[in-house]
């Protein structure tokens, strides 16, 4: 049973966090911070991803290479969108609901990890 009147169900945008902190947090040397009342996920004190429920829906954004900002927002504008403040800088917001692809979720993850990490952690990434 996922909940009962004495211990109700995690709301799905707490699984959904829940989820993208554990991706996040077993890359090398990530620490989260609570920033601006969200999570960031950081590697050398610099964001490679942060969650954001300021729209009313829940979404974690992301550092991605040039030119992927536009694939990604041009193929699936529902799922994905340019983020305020640091979209100017290629970075990609990602819509946690309904239900995200959550091996696509990782890999971006992982992939924006790389992007910011110093090199000798970010070498030791797959």
């Amino acid at each position: 049973m996922t909940g009962d009147a004495l211990w109700p169900a995690p709301a799905l945008s707490e699984l959904s966090v829940d989820r993208l902190r554990a991706i996040c947090l077993a890359l090398p040397e990530a620490v989260e911070k609570e920033t601006w009342g969200d999570p960031t996920f950081r590697v050398s004190d610099r964001i490679f991803a942060l969650v954001r429920h300021g729209d009313g829906r829940l979404s974690f954004w992301c550092k991605a290479p040039e030119g992927s900002q536009m694939v990604l927002v041009g193929a699936d504008p529902d799922r994905f969108f340019v983020p305020p403040y640091v979209g100017h800088k290629g970075w990609v917001g990602v819509r946690l609901d309904p239900e995200p692809d959550w091996a696509e979720v990782a890999a971006l993850v992982r992939r924006s990890y790389r992007l910011i990490a110093p090199k000798r952690l970010s070498a030791r990434i797959v």
